[in-house]
């Protein structure tokens, strides 16, 4: 039957009031941990049973009407849920692996027919221990030296359990069904050999270990129904004594832990498990208790860590002088070191890693806790201008673990700078060369002295001091540049090396010397210097004279001297030597004969000018007059006398006042000595004259020197001449044959006695004579008559004693 079109509007017009007046349902919010609602903060086990009833959606319709229960998933992801639409019972129909999905999303709805309402949950999969330790890179194979001492660690194994929580943890032990030489720590995994055994490479060379990795498990409870046949099933709890730290699987009685053990408080825990029988009806029936203990062992799961003054930290700073006081502490590192571990587990040694022997740490050896104390050991290394930081490494590392923990902190040491070090010369000694002539204030030598302080204490003041150095030289106290005075003059022929110390010295006086030695170079400053400007030589035919000019100059080619003939008439008689001076006849003269044609006067006498230069630059010279005599050897082995006369046959007023001179000096001495002679006698003589007057015989008159030239032949012309002398010959006893005895000056007169003016004084001075006159023979003197014998006598008495006298004192 087709509805008329306005009926059927009307049906929907009624329709959409209805709707619009018809309230939504909704979910009820019971909170967490409620196994009804609307799944909020909803978590399940992952080793939940499939087919288990998990939770109940509940919710409410406003108008009372009947309402039904949804459940959808992503298209991409598992239904691991199934729902009840009536009653909105859940149930799970898919293993649940948190290893593989930790959580789930739904779309849960809830509709009335009309309205329909969703939401979006996240079902939370909780851990369960359900996974099996597994071990990395298996099969271990490891290789041991047969020498290996008891009780050494040999290898790590590992193994990963994907659990979380206390699921997560393994323990290790070896399952073997023989007897075996190694034992493994249960809580690490480390193997090691059995204290007591050792190996022996040639009785065994492989040995095969088999290590059971096991899961977290504590322990398992295990309670039996006395029933037989079908017994009730049995659930677990725990009563008291675990503090959270412990749980119990209701159904297989296994303990575990909850909590990481390192945060366990207590090292024993009194558990009370409680066994509860459930009936068929599903309400409790029989109950048991039975008591567990489980007793903490320590596990080395603490490395030592190091604390500052804020908490833990692994960095410590400090400033500090240099080389501080040996022992001295370094108080401004507030250091604390802490293993959480107990007993031998919490044995460390402290070492400190650096540069060594400049610290040392204390205590070396803690236990669970110590003050870290630092001691300076040796004081000289810690040196700022070696070191501006000193960085170490502060080391704790477990000592009778087979981990060996160990953690390190680094301490930074700020060095300060001191007043420690001396300023130095790059040089102990120092070398410099200047000119002579170098004006007044030149700029010598710098010198350099290096301090390595910093500051002001780094700052050198140089200055110089030495007996070398007191007039010449000055140095600047900033830059050590050394200058000559500005009135210095330097002469290097006067000094030509001057030597000093010049000294580096900082605001505190400390100090370092350095010797200078400053050598003045030669500068052409001098002449070359002869002698005399005029001089006069004498040649012999066949040797060379020579003629010498010095140069003052301090160094050669300055001092070294050049010599040339530059005037002489004529020019080709001589040559020079120019290094020597040596002047030589030309090789063509022989002769005195040729020279006497050429010497300008005849009279074998040459002037030559003579020029000395020395070599310097500029070049300075200077010019001697040379006379020069010539002779041969013929003339030189004449004697004297001819010698003489050949040389002044030319000259014959030369000879006579030579001879002149010889003879006045001849008479000069002999009035000298008869003087003496008499007043040396006139006061030791004790004996009186006899007071007679003697009449002495007058003396002839003394002849005069008569000088003749004469002929003569060249070969010897000394030959023609003689020298004759005649003495007077009184008191002389002529029977004998001696010459006369010198004669005795008289006693002086008596007092008051005029002196005879009749004859000659007795004291006369016998006078001597001679003349040169050609040699002839020798005639006899006469012998004359002798005087009064009293007069003898008295002459012999006084020679007597004048001989006497004169033996005995040496006089004249």
């Amino acid at each position: 039957m087709r509805l008329d079109p306005q009926v059927a509007l009307a049906l929907g017009l009624l329709r959409l009031c209805l709707a619009q007046v018809n309230f939504a349902p909704h979910f009820f919010d019971n909170g967490v941990g409620s196994t009804n609602g609307n799944m909020a903060l909803f978590s399940l086990p992952e080793d939940t049973p499939v087919g288990s009833h998990v939770y109940t959606l509940n919710g409410t319709d406003p108008e009372g009407h009947p309402v039904s229960y949804h459940i959808s998933f992503d298209p991409s992801s598992r239904s691991v849920f199934s729902i009840d639409p009536n009653f909105g019972n859940i149930t799970l129909v898919e293993e649940l692996d948190r290893e593989r999905e930790d959580e789930i999303e739904a779309i849960i709805s809830i509709s009335d027919s009309l309205n329909l309402v969703a939401e979006k949950v996240v079902i939370l999969v909780t851990d369960a221990n359900d996974e099996a330790p597994s071990f990395i890179q298996e099969p271990y194979i490891v290789q041991v030296p047969e020498d290996t001492p008891p009780g050494s660690s040999i290898f790590k194994v590992h193994a990963l359990d994907k659990d979380t929580g206390s699921g997560g943890s393994v323990t290790y032990f070896l399952q073997n069904t023989q007897p075996t030489k190694f034992t493994m720590d249960r809580h690490n995994g480390v193997l090691r050999l059995r204290s007591g055994t050792t190996l022996d490479y040639e009785k065994a060379r492989a040995h095969f270990v088999t290590v059971v990795a096991k899961g977290s498990e504590v322990l398992t409870v295990v309670a039996m129904d006395g029933d037989r046949g079908k017994p009730n099933h049995i659930l677990y709890s725990l009563m008291s004594g675990s503090d959270g730290a412990f749980e119990i699987n209701e159904t297989s009685g296994a303990i575990f832990i909850t909590q990481n053990p390192a945060q366990l408080q207590r090292e024993v825990y009194e558990l009370h498990v409680q066994v509860t029988e459930v009936s068929s009806a599903g309400s409790p029936a029989a109950q048991a208790m039975a008591p567990v203990t489980i007793r903490i062992v320590d596990l080395n799961n603490h490395p030592p860590t190091f604390y500052g003054e804020s908490g833990p930290q692994n960095r410590f700073e400090l400033s500090m002088y240099e080389h501080p006081p040996q022992g001295e502490i370094l108080r401004g590192l507030k250091i604390t070191v802490n293993d959480s571990d107990q007993g031998a587990n919490a044995k460390f040694n402290l070492q400190l890693v650096g540069p060594g022997g400049i610290f040392r740490v204390v205590p070396q050896t803690v236990l669970n806790e110590a003050q870290v104390t630092i001691i300076v050991e040796n004081s000289a290394a810690i040196d700022f201008e070696k070191f501006k930081v000193l960085t170490f490494k502060l080391l704790a590392m477990e000592v009778n673990t087979p981990e060996k923990f160990s953690s390190t902190a680094d301490v930074v040491i700020q060095l300060l700078d001191t007043n420690d070090n001396v300023p130095k010369f790059t040089s102990h000694y120092y070398i410099a060369r200047i000119p002579e002539n170098a004006p007044g204030g030149s700029n010598v030598l710098a010198v350099t002295a290096v301090d390595p302080d910093t500051g002001p204490w780094g700052k050198v003041k140089y200055s110089i001091y030495g007996s070398g150095a007191d007039l010449s030289f000055l140095i600047h106290p900033s830059t050590g540049i050394v200058y000559t005075q500005p009135w210095a003059s330097l002469d290097a022929e006067a000094t030509a090396r001057y030597n000093f110390y010049v000294k580096a010295e900082d605001m505190e006086g400390r100090h370092s010397l350095a010797e200078v030695f400053v050598i003045l170079l030669d500068v052409n400053d001098h002449y070359p210097q002869f002698a005399k400007s005029i001089q006069e030589k004498t040649m012999v035919l066949g040797t060379p004279v020579k003629i010498e000019a010095t140069d003052q100059d301090a160094e050669e080619p300055n001092n070294l001297v050049d010599y040339s003939i530059t005037r002489a008439e004529p020019a080709n008689v001589f040559h020079i030597n120019a290094h020597t001076g040596e002047i030589w006849l030309k090789n063509s003269i022989h002769s005195l004969e040729a020279l006497h044609n050429i010497t300008p006067n005849g009279d074998y006498t040459w002037s030559l000018e003579v020029q000395a230069k020395d070599r310097g630059s500029p070049s300075f010279s200077t010019t001697a007059l040379l006379k020069i005599d010539i002779t041969d050897t013929e003339m030189l082995s004449q004697s004297p006398m001819d010698a003489f006369l050949m040389q002044t046959k030319h000259n014959p007023m030369k000879a006579v006042g030579v001879l002149a001179g010889i003879m006045t000096g001849i008479v000069a001495i002999t009035v000298l000595v008869s003087t003496a002679t008499f007043w040396h006698h006139r006061k030791s003589n004790k004996v009186l004259p006899v007071r007679r007057v003697l009449r002495k015989r007058p003396s002839p008159a003394p002849r005069t020197v008569r000088i003749e030239w004469l002929k003569f032949n060249r070969t010897k012309p000394a030959a023609k001449f003689v020298l004759q002398e005649d003495f007077p010959i009184e008191n002389c006893n002529n029977s004998l044959g001696s010459p006369p005895p010198p004669r005795v000056p008289a006693p002086p007169p008596p007092p008051g006695m005029a002196p005879s003016t009749v004859a000659a004084p007795w004291g006369a001075v016998p006078t001597v004579s001679g003349s040169l006159t050609p040699r002839q023979p020798q005639r006899s003197p006469k012998p004359k008559a002798l005087g009064n014998p009293t007069q003898s006598a008295l002459v012999s008495e006084l020679r007597q004693k004048f001989e006497n006298n004169v033996a005995s004192k040496a006089y004249f």
